[in-house]
């Protein structure tokens, strides 16, 4: 069976259950893929130990690694629309694999950098690849959809964090780095064997959601202006989490509850290690919840929501984190309210532009990841420079907020105009209207 087949056509009838394999397939692909981003933190601190580098020159290869896996994401959608998913994520596996090899023997900066830049692409092919999969089957349920699979990524490593830090205490990072690295490419190779592009007629419409009538090329998405407010949206949301994904751990030594016990009734962690695994089931839970609210209420009333969260989550962190047990909750809320905008974006992006070149256009959309990516080296510098991360985090909260605004103010009527010149015309529910009914948007 080819797995190259796409469809920009779709129909109203019942979608083939073999779709929801198709979604739990990508999922496991993603959950495999995550170590390499959220297991870094604690990694850091034992290669600064190890080594006597700088944080600023650990954390380049986290940048290396965000940059490379953002920026080659628009070639890799060029091979998924083209060669289908199941070539591109085993490509991706052996590549994931690789990348923790390579760290597990490098004695220098530049080992570690070319480490990032093997996961970088692997992590890159995996990502995109199983993202955009899910938004061809999915139509219909394509917030839910992205989320379901964007958190198996995003809260993947709650399932290895534990033993990954205590390899690493017990064994060293070497030994972790080599034993999750087979372990991760192994799994992905397995499985991704079952991937496939959906058919013409397999897939169903939202009757909720307003869905472009047409498949825009990549040239054409990028002449809409409201690619570019969702890309400088994207930009600003996703700079928050990402530097707290690549700073936890050091922003918790700084705050001097790293090591501070946390009282849980049944049990007692510390604070990171507890915040850490709060953090993965928060971001998990974040992206099918808010992907799932915006099927039925819409992308950019999920996103105001969303947004408004996370920045006074991060405002409150920089007040109150110097407590374990606030840094513990409120980091859990800031990841909570974070980690849907993997899937808040790209379902938008598949409604306002269709899927057939999704890859590619969501693609391009994903490079605000790297930007983004470029910021978190420039933290580390404001915080060394201003002695605190209360600067770092009061400026995150601000791009959060201005998102959140932006996404009622500026997205929403750019979104309207965009349909109705597509011929999608919404009520002021947002539903499509078809007549004085509200109907499924045709494609």
């Amino acid at each position: 069976m080819s797995d190259t087949t796409d469809t920009s056509v779709g129909g109203q009838g019942n979608p083939p259950a073999t779709r929801w394999l198709q979604l739990i397939v990508g999922v496991g692909c993603m959950v495999a893929a995550s170590n390499i981003q959220y297991s870094w933190t604690l990694f850091v601190p034992e290669i600064q130990q190890a080594h006597g580098w700088t944080r600023a020159a650990i954390q380049t290869a986290f940048t290396i690694f965000v940059v490379v896996q953002t920026w080659g994401t628009p070639v890799v959608g060029h091979f998924v629309d083209r060669h289908g998913p199941r070539v591109v994520v085993l490509v991706g596996g052996f590549f994931v694999g690789l990348a923790w090899l390579v760290n597990s023997y490098a004695t220098s900066l530049s080992g570690f950098y070319l480490g990032s830049i093997l996961g970088g692409i692997g992590v890159g092919a995996v990502y995109a690849t199983c993202i955009n999969n899910a938004l061809k089957w999915f139509p219909d349920r394509r917030g839910l959809a992205a989320g379901l699979t964007a958190a198996g990524y995003g809260s993947g490593t709650i399932i290895t964090i534990m033993p990954i830090a205590n390899m690493i205490q017990n064994s060293g990072y070497q030994q972790a780095f080599f034993t999750f690295g087979l372990i991760q490419g192994a799994a992905i190779l397995l499985i991704a064997g079952f991937l496939r592009a959906p058919k013409a007629g397999e897939t169903v419409f939202s009757n909720q959601v307003a869905q472009s009538r047409r498949d825009y090329t990549l040239g054409e998405a990028l002449r809409t202006p409201v690619f570019w407010v969702m890309l400088a949206m994207f930009t600003g949301t996703v700079t928050g989490g990402l530097m707290a994904v690549a700073q936890l751990g050091v922003i918790a030594e700084d705050l001097g509850v790293r090591e501070m016990p946390v009282n849980v009734y049944f049990f007692t962690m510390a604070a990171l290690p507890l915040a850490l695994m709060m953090d993965r089931v928060m971001n998990g839970i974040s992206r099918p919840l808010f992907g799932w609210i915006s099927d039925h209420i819409g992308r950019e009333k999920t996103m105001f929501i969303a947004f408004t969260i996370e920045g006074l989550g991060i405002l409150a962190l920089g007040t109150f984190g110097h407590n374990p047990w606030a840094f513990v909750i409120l980091s859990g809320i800031v990841f909570l309210a974070w980690g849907e905008v993997y899937s808040l974006f790209s379902a938008t992006a598949g409604d306002a532009f269709g899927t057939k070149h999704i890859g590619k256009i969501y693609g391009v959309l994903y490079c605000a990841k790297g930007m983004a990516a470029l910021l978190v080296p420039i933290g580390n510098l404001i915080m060394e420079a201003t002695g605190t991360w209360a600067t770092v985090l009061y400026m995150m909260a601000a791009m959060d907020l201005c998102a959140a605004f932006a996404a009622i103010f500026i997205l929403r009527p750019l979104l309207r105009k965009h349909h109705a010149e597509n011929g999608v015309i919404l009520d002021d529910r947002g539903k499509i209207v078809v007549g004085d009914q509200l109907a499924p948007a045709p494609r």
